[in-house]
């Protein structure tokens, strides 16, 4: 199993956001978007300042997903 961020990235679509503007409202750093992008594994501290700056749940913006 591996995680995923796709979630993420169709919620800031959904909310007409770029990278730059979550960077910036999360307070996380460039390196940490990166990371998400290449579904790395990131500190729960930057899931937590995501969330709390989408206004969302974990779940809406990770999931689990079969590896290939």
């Amino acid at each position: 199993m591996a995680i995923s961020y796709k979630k993420l990235w169709k919620l800031l679509i959904d909310k007409d956001m770029k990278k730059k503007d979550l960077q910036k409202a999360a307070g996380i750093s460039a390196a940490s978007i990166t990371k998400l992008g290449k579904n790395e594994n990131v500190n729960t501290e930057i899931i937590e300042k995501i969330c709390v700056a989408l206004q969302c749940d974990v779940s809406d913006i990770m999931e689990m997903v079969e590896e290939n």
